[in-house]
């Protein structure tokens, strides 16, 4: 039990926000929108094939991050996907533009929690200080999605795996999200769907665990046991002053 909880961090996707529509025929539109700027950029490859070519890439990609917990980017498996098919060079700015235009199409199948901001702010006005820990293949994806739902002025920091290259459960996320604050473990809590990447990841350093069962994939814990259990964001800030701060009204 932490002496003094002080802040909380939040996993993003599936905890803040949530996708509506199945994912396989949002990831086919994104390849296609990717393939086609490439084309426009003048990159001589097969436009109908080459978006299905990519995402087959990623899939490899997101099979080998999740092994290793090491992660690198999509800008850097679109790169390699390129260079294996003769092009080598291709500016960085005609890389980023594809994917500016994947991540367009993808970003359309986030919803923000109805809960999320009430719940935000009510931690906030109890004093706690909020953070933001994502694992992503892109940095600018997770910033555009945080400035879209305007949640962005709740955290003091957004720390992406993209950014750091260390992904959840690897102890390193955390340690440099904390240190953001200068705070030791047991003075945070970490909210989250996933029961290895949050949970496991956060109760290995010594954080308050928080499961938020409301989207998670695996209803029963199993990698990891949670120090408490939410089916919604709102009855975080509730839990919260009970277990920290019972005589707080």
């Amino acid at each position: 039990m932490p002496r003094l909880l002080q802040a909380v961090l939040f996993d993003l996707g599936d905890t803040l926000m949530y996708s509506p529509h199945p994912w396989p025929p949002v990831f086919e539109r994104a390849g296609q929108a990717l393939a086609d700027s490439l084309c426009a950029g003048g990159i001589r490859i097969d436009c109908n094939t080459f978006g299905a070519e990519f995402r087959e890439k990623l899939e490899e990609y997101y099979i080998e991050r999740d092994r290793n917990l090491s992660e690198l980017s999509t800008l850097r498996v679109l790169s390699d996907l390129l260079e294996q098919k003769g092009y080598p060079h291709v500016p960085e700015s005609t890389l980023r533009t594809a994917l500016d235009e994947f991540y367009a199409i993808t970003q359309q199948n986030w919803l923000l929690e109805a809960d999320a901001v009430e719940t935000l702010a009510a931690l906030q006005n109890d004093g706690y200080r909020l953070g933001l820990v994502s694992n992503a293949g892109d940095n600018r994806d997770v910033f555009q999605l945080v400035e879209k739902f305007g949640i962005e002025p709740y955290f003091d920091f957004i720390l992406t795996s993209a950014a750091c290259s260390y992904r959840k459960p690897h102890p390193r996320i955390f340690e440099l999200a904390l240190a953001h604050w200068g705070y030791m473990p047991d003075q945070a809590a970490m909210v989250g769907d996933r029961l290895d990447a949050d949970v496991g990841g956060s109760k290995l350093l010594g954080m308050f665990a928080i499961w938020l069962k409301r989207r998670a994939r695996l209803q029963t814990p199993g990698p990891a046991t949670p120090d408490a259990v939410v089916e919604t964001l709102a009855e975080i800030p509730v839990l919260l002053k009970a277990l920290f701060n019972p005589e707080k009204p």
